[in-house]
């Protein structure tokens, strides 16, 4: 736990944006790669994969008490501990509070956030560099097109935020979790969105009439569960989706393919999309942020943008 105490005891926080703290999860730091520590300010959000002993807790509360009186003395300390080891899932207030609604911040834009209930927490944190693509690459282009996106098991649509931030003309948020699309319709409330937005809670594998027709996209987002039963499993439903791709996209059109599957690597993605997608052309690997640095790449967050030529 040597490593995750020091961070803790080095954190010039709080930052201003939600972030990852510590990422034990990467493998660079033996011994703890059970625990991250999350920013979604103003609370502290620290995660174990396995169980852990009170103790164990008492003495990492004591060392965010201890940065948190110097960087902060007028101020509370709120952190929430969760647990996620197969079978004992558990989620704790130990300390202060959390406001209700909680609303973070990332880049400019406002995404609400629920660090008591659920796995999900109601925005990714390592899928920033994947926004901040999304963001530069809707800019780029001329504000007299009109630049659609299709945002593809859309969560709670952080993507369609930025993308519209940026200027796109109007997104397609497809989810079959309607109490995600609700979260995701608020989202785009408190930026000050109105229009040029809709949300389809759907199954594409079902039909794609509705979303075809919709189209074609100047740029589709696919960010699918790596496993989860009755809606996606990766091994058998990439496969499906990505030969869609070219009937989606617009020419000249990208597209974000996305997974967050340890045992998926970048070649699964890539075999998938040259053999059912051949069109594609491969543009580049998305970096992951910083703080998600992994001694395995190939197990991290793999975002890959393609491009349907003209």
């Amino acid at each position: 736990m040597h490593a995750l105490l020091q961070t803790i005891a080095t954190i010039d926080f709080p930052p201003p944006d939600a972030c990852r703290l510590f990422h034990g999860r990467g493998g660079l730091y033996p011994g703890c790669e059970h625990w991250s520590l999350d920013w979604y300010a103003p609370v502290l959000v620290l995660t174990s994969f396995k169980p852990v002993s009170d103790d164990d807790l008492a003495c990492v509360g004591a060392a965010m008490s201890a940065r948190w009186s110097t960087l902060a003395p007028d101020q509370a300390l709120n952190w929430v501990f969760q647990c996620r080891a197969e079978g004992l899932a558990d989620t704790r207030l130990m300390a202060g509070a959390v406001p209700e609604p909680h609303v973070v911040t990332e880049a400019g834009a406002r995404y609400r956030v629920h660090v008591l209930k659920g796995q999900n927490h109601g925005l990714f944190l390592d899928m920033a560099e994947g926004r901040h693509w999304v963001r530069h690459y809707v800019a780029a282009h001329p504000k007299t097109y009109a630049f659609r996106v299709l945002n593809l098991f859309a969560y709670t649509c952080s993507f369609s935020v930025v993308a519209l931030q940026a200027g796109a003309r109007h997104v397609v948020n497809v989810d079959m979790s309607q109490g995600a699309l609700a979260t995701g319709q608020h989202n785009h409330r408190l930026n000050g969105i109105e229009s040029g937005v809709s949300f389809l809670g759907h199954d594409i594998f079902k039909t794609w009439g509705k979303i075809n027709r919709s189209g074609p996209y100047d740029l589709v987002v696919l960010d699918p569960p790596s496993y989860q039963k009755g809606s996606f499993v990766a091994t058998k439903d990439y496969a499906r989706l990505v030969r869609r791709l070219p009937e989606l996209l617009a020419p000249g059109g990208h597209a974000l393919v996305c997974l967050n599957a340890p045992e998926l690597d970048t070649a699964f993605l890539r075999g998938h999309v040259q053999a059912q997608a051949p069109a594609l052309e491969f543009v580049q690997r998305l970096p992951n942020p910083a703080a998600f640095a992994d001694a395995e790449p190939e197990r991290a967050l793999k975002v890959l943008v393609y491009r349907l030529p003209d």
